[in-house]
Parts: structure tokens; C-alpha cells; sequence
């Protein structure tokens, strides 16, 4: 008897240790010692083979391991995770494996062993090649130690890395992003994630250039926890105006075009073949198990995510969210995040999900904004997709397909 057909999954690892917290980070990340990173990953093991044994149905296609810093983990510790996934799953022999590196946090000879253990793809948080710029975003690293990680990854075998931007920094100009992101494509890697700064509310950014509604308790607070010095240069240090900022936008994308990147989702570009496969299993809302302290996941109509308490999760790995997406839920996101790639949506898949035309639930705003030049279909190619100019607004569009 042949064996079942499992159906595809992505799964990602969440790491939620870092050396230091960025000033504009908002992600479930922390500062550990040792021996808290080591009671973690024990933990995190645990909960693989648990999960493994309810999903053994399915097939790890894709792998990505965020955090964080997971490459805060020594060789030893992602050979023993990864081997744990292999004993806890049924893993694709060409699924493709990536994990995030942070430049100073690693060396030649650890990142040997990671690509040894499986890892494939590597995706570095480079952020910027300006050191001025790296230091105030609280970054750990400088150009230099990323360059220098850069090539031991190279040396090491990875044909697949990734660098991700941030353009919109306080006190940068057009002229110093067009800098590091010349120099970054100048290393011809395999795919480029260009993202806008966002102040995020509870980062040390928004005490500086979030809410200037917050009250003159909250202003005295931040002054005393030592933000003094930074809010001062602040002053100096302002961020880029709109004008500067779409400067920087479409400098992204005309450059990276002349390099041979496609864009093909709002902040990710990639050579031919190399689009990250993980991230677009979320955008084409395919099934996806997040691990891991915070992880979320999606798996057919259900939601669900782990606690972001790392005391419960030490105890107890049940989640802590669930809910079942209903049918308007499941139709507003396929839209939503089929929309932020290039390709767009096909109709005929949505047909297929809902038993309805993209035409018949969105008839009138679909061809107001094809009037309009920000939305196309593509009739051979049976996609749906915007216009360079319609990805331009996308966020202020896809508000309309809220049903």
C-alpha cells in the first residue's frame, strides 16, 4: 500500500534571547544568561517531539528559526535542535532551512557547523553599513563585523543569505541609505529585505518620537531611567521627512531592479528563484507551526499561539489563544496578504477556497481601483495584482477589503 501524501507545513522555531535590546524593537525578545538560553532550548526540544507526534501527518517543507538572536546558540545546541525536529517530523530532503544571524554574535567556525547541521539560508540583520546609524538603532555590531561574518558565511558553504535593511533611520539621508544599499548589493546575495523604520509604542524610539501625547509623569519617568542623553540628540538626530522617505522608497526599488533583484513583495526582493519560500507560506496563507515561546500558528481554519510568558511556557507549553477563522476572516486576509506580492491573487484559487469570484464579493472596489491604475487583472496569468503604483498606497487600499 503506498504511503498517505502529507500535506505541506512550515515550521518556525522562535529563539527569544538577544546580547542587547535594538531601541526600535518590539519583537518577544529578551536578554539571558547561559544557563537560562540552555533551560530554554531543553524546553523547546520538549515541545517539538510533543507537536511532532500530533502533526506526524504532515511535511516540513520549510524552516525558519527567528528570534531574537538564535545565533546566540553554540554549534552543539542547533545540531541537537535540529536533529530534534528530524526525529519529531517528516522533513522534506529539499526543504529549504534558514535561520536568523545577527552580525557579532557569531564566528568562521560556528557558522561552519551550523551549515553542517542543515541550515541552508541564512538571513543576517544588517540593518545598516553606517556605524553612526547602527550605534544609535542600539545595534551590538559594525559594518565591519558584519562584513567579516558575511564572508565566513560564504566560506562556509551558504549559497542562500539574506541582509535586511532599515531605510527612514533618524539622521539618515538619502545619500547615506543609497550607500548601504549599494554596498550591500554589491555583495550579491541571494535575496535583499528592505524595510521602513516603524515606531513602535513601548520601544525606547517611542519615548523619543512616538506620542507627544504622553503625560509629563511619563516624560519625567523616561528622563530618569537614563534616556536623557539620548533624548538630546534626538534633537540632532531627527527622523527623515516624508519627502525623504519616499526619496528612499522608490531609490530602493529602482536600484535594486538594475541589480537584478524582482520585488516580489512590498519590502522583500530576490534574484530568480531564491524568493524566501517560509515567508511565502504566510503571504499565501498555507499552513504554518510556530514552537517556541509566543509562536504563532495556522492550520487550516484555526489560529492558535503559544504564551509570551517565558515562566508559563517553562511550565506549560498549551496554548494560550485559539480561534477558528471564519469564512469573512479567511476571505479578508487572502486578500490582504496575497496583495503584498507582486504576483497577487489568483481567482481561480479563490473560486476553489470560497465557492465565489473575487468579482462577486469585491466587483465594485475591484474595478474602481483597476479605473484607477493601482489595481490589474491579469487574465492569462488569472491574477489579480496592484500596479507599481498601486503598491505605492497598498496600506491605504487594502483598508477597502475589509468586508
Amino acid at each position: 500500500m503506498a504511503d498517505k501524501i502529507k500535506s505541506p507545513l512550515g515550521l518556525y522555531l522562535h529563539f527569544p534571547f538577544c546580547v542587547r535590546k535594538c531601541r526600535y524593537c518590539d519583537f518577544l525578545s529578551f536578554p539571558s544568561d547561559e544557563a537560562g538560553r540552555e533551560a530554554y532550548l531543553q524546553r523547546l526540544k520538549k515541545e517539538i517531539m510533543v507537536r511532532g507526534e500530533k502533526y506526524k501527518d504532515y511535511n516540513i517543507e520549510t524552516l525558519f528559526i527567528g528570534g531574537g538572536t538564535p545565533s546566540l546558540m553554540t554549534g552543539q545546541q542547533l545540531t541537537e535542535l535540529l536533529d530534534t525536529v528530524r526525529a519529531a517530523f517528516h522533513v522534506s530532503s529539499s526543504g529549504e532551512w534558514t535561520m536568523e544571524c545577527n552580525p557579532g554574535t557569531t564566528d568562521a567556525e560556528t557558522l561552519k557547523i551550523y551549515r553542517a547541521a542543515g541550515i541552508n539560508r541564512l538571513s543576517f540583520g544588517l540593518q545598516s553599513m553606517n556605524d553612526e546609524e547602527l550605534k544609535y538603532l542600539g545595534r551590538i555590531h559594525t559594518a565591519k563585523q558584519f562584513m567579516d561574518n558575511y564572508r565566513a558565511a560564504r566560506s562556509a558553504g551558504f549559497e542562500n543569505i539574506n541582509i535586511d535593511l532599515m531605510s527612514a533611520l533618524p539622521g539618515q539621508t538619502t545619500s547615506s541609505w543609497l550607500e548601504t544599499l549599494n554596498q550591500a548589493a554589491d555583495l550579491e546575495p541571494e535575496h535583499l529585505s528592505a524595510y521602513s523604520l516603524i515606531i513602535e509604542e513601548g520601544t525606547p524610539f517611542w519615548k523619543l518620537y512616538g506620542d507627544d501625547t504622553r503625560d509629563q509623569e511619563d516624560k519625567d519617568s523616561e528622563e530618569a531611567e537614563g534616556e536623557l542623553a539620548l533624548k538630546e540628540k534626538a534633537a540632532i538626530l531627527a527622523l527623515p521627512d516624508e519627502d525623504s522617505e519616499r526619496e528612499m522608497y522608490h531609490l530602493t526599488k529602482r536600484i535594486l531592479a538594475e541589480r537584478g533583484y524582482e520585488r516580489y513583495e512590498v519590502s522583500n526582493y530576490a534574484r530568480e528563484g531564491f524568493e524566501c519560500r517560509h515567508n511565502l507560506i504566510y503571504w499565501q496563507r498555507k499552513d504554518y507551526l510556530g514552537l517556541g515561546l509566543g509562536a504563532a500558528s495556522m492550520v487550516g481554519d484555526r489560529r492558535f499561539s503559544n504564551t509570551s510568558d517565558i515562566t508559563r511556557y517553562m511550565h506549560d507549553f498549551s496554548y494560550c489563544q485559539e480561534e477558528i477563522l471564519d469564512r469573512k476572516a479567511q476571505i479578508e486576509e487572502t486578500m490582504f496578504l496575497g496583495l503584498r506580492c507582486t504576483q497577487g491573487v489568483s481567482d481561480r484559487y479563490f473560486k476553489e477556497q470560497f465557492g465565489e469570484s473575487m468579482m462577486h464579493i469585491y466587483g465594485d472596489i475591484i474595478r474602481q481601483y483597476i479605473s484607477e491604475g493601482f489595481l490589474i487583472y491579469n487574465e492569462e496569468k488569472d491574477r489579480l495584482a496592484f500596479t507599481e503604483a498601486g503598491m505605492d498606497v497598498s496600506n491605504w487600499i487594502l483598508s477597502d477589503f475589509l468586508l
